[in-house]
């Protein structure tokens, strides 16, 4: 690996003590693991620099063209997506194809870190830890370019750096209308789990993240004086209504087991406190863990909000927005994925991912491809304080980088040989 990124002064202790080889797991082949411990220092900086110079969604230009340059520097063919803002690479050749995918994108948030390489950009920072998902597959890439060199590569490995992971409408789609998943047998990923320390890796099969949708409601009615409600349309009542009996009574329209939470965000009706409002606007966020409950929501939340409305004489607009899908990683994808990080790490450090409620757009490219996301522990052993990714002191105990490229190297070497899914 050759980069012309060196590391910032004051580097950390977390910097100087990248890890070595786990006790207990499999060498990486092509003398890789003696390859990854020389090229710490530079994994490392590439992560600091693009922390320092986050991008927010869809906007992710530098990075994805610094990702570009490391990649052609190591003799590889990248090719960046129509708006420049992702990158596309083969490392390989063959007709079976892996495909690894790592996210670009920052947070609008304030970086509230007091470290060296800090968020040069107000407002902007990677607090869900894209920088380490990014880094992460760049040193799996090149890693897998040196067996490719020897041809010891059985197979392509296709990397796929998105853009736009934070927002709606999200990038995936925009990766795989570009070719991405051409050709792919399975696609894995892997997201920062500050839950878990460094070293450990989670794993599940079937649902991982919910799909996460938006509803928004505007009410209408007549409005008048709080002393005479019964010659107006009270809409603060009737936004009461909504707010609690709507998300009661889809708990007993929908199985229990698909795993549907409803809350609101946002409620704002009128200004004045003896006034009853004209109008009434209320949003928030759908949660569904079950596929087939995902599809079925938007009618039945819909039909659902009219009937609970139609009793208080407002008139109603539903809006209801699709997000991202349910993350389900498919079986045998998360079978392969999970002895691929015992390998990589050692059976004991391999254990359970919780389901999360959070969405995730990996999710598009399992509605079109087997595959499996799995959790990648970032936080120091014993530390006392855990930030929570999406806050603004988010930040990883950089040797999760080179814990991160063995799990991803194994990863697809597996998915390689694992024959069809």
């Amino acid at each position: 690996m050759t980069s012309a990124l060196t590391l910032p002064p004051n580097g950390s202790q977390l910097a100087s003590s990248w890890p070595e080889t786990p006790a207990g797991a499999d060498p990486l082949p092509g003398q890789l693991d003696r390859w990854l411990a020389a090229r710490g220092a530079e994994l490392v900086a590439v992560r600091r620099h693009i922390h320092a110079h986050p991008e927010l969604s869809h906007q992710e230009f530098e990075t994805a063209s610094l990702v570009a340059r490391e990649l052609a520097v190591a003799g590889l063919s990248p090719r960046l997506l129509p708006k420049g803002n992702g990158v596309i690479c083969d490392v390989g050749e063959g007709d079976r194809v892996i495909a690894l995918r790592a996210d670009l994108d920052a947070l609008p948030l304030p970086d509230g870190k007091d470290v060296p390489y800090r968020s040069t950009v107000d407002g902007v920072a990677h607090a869900c830890g894209h920088d380490v998902h990014t880094t992460i597959l760049l040193g799996t890439g090149l890693a897998l370019a040196q067996l490719a060199e020897r041809d010891e590569l059985p197979g392509r490995v296709r990397l796929l750096f998105q853009p736009g992971e934070e927002c709606i409408p999200s990038g995936a789609p925009e990766v795989i209308a570009a070719g991405g998943l051409k050709e792919v047998a399975a696609i894995y990923a892997l997201h920062c789990a500050p839950q878990l320390p460094v070293g450990l890796v989670g794993v599940r099969s079937g649902p991982f993240t919910a799909a996460a949708d938006t509803i928004e409601v505007n009410l209408r009615g007549k409005g008048g004086h709080t002393a005479r409600p019964h010659l107006t349309t009270d809409l603060v009542h009737a936004m009461g209504r909504v707010i609690i009996d709507v998300p009661s009574l889809l708990d007993r329209r929908v199985d229990a087991r698909a795993g549907v939470s409803m809350v609101w965000g946002r409620a704002h009706a009128g200004e004045a406190y003896n006034a009853i409002p004209a109008e009434a606007n209320l949003k928030g966020t759908v949660r569904i863990l079950n596929r087939e409950a995902w599809r079925e929501a938007p009618e039945l939340i819909t039909s659902l909000i009219r009937d609970v409305v139609a009793a208080t004489g407002a008139e109603v607009d539903v809006k209801y927005t699709r997000g991202v899908p349910p993350v389900i990683n498919d079986r045998m994808a998360t079978a392969v994925v999970a002895g691929a990080a015992g390998a990589a790490l050692g059976p004991d450090r391999v254990v359970e991912a919780e389901i999360s409620m959070g969405g995730e757009d990996f999710a598009f490219y399992l509605e079109q491809v087997p595959g499996a996301m799995i959790r990648l522990g970032t936080t120091p052993h014993g530390a006392d304080v855990k930030p929570d990714i999406h806050q603004s002191t988010f930040d990883v105990d950089e040797r999760s980088i080179g814990y991160g490229v063995r799990v991803m190297v194994h990863t697809a070497l597996a998915a390689l040989a694992a024959g069809t899914f």
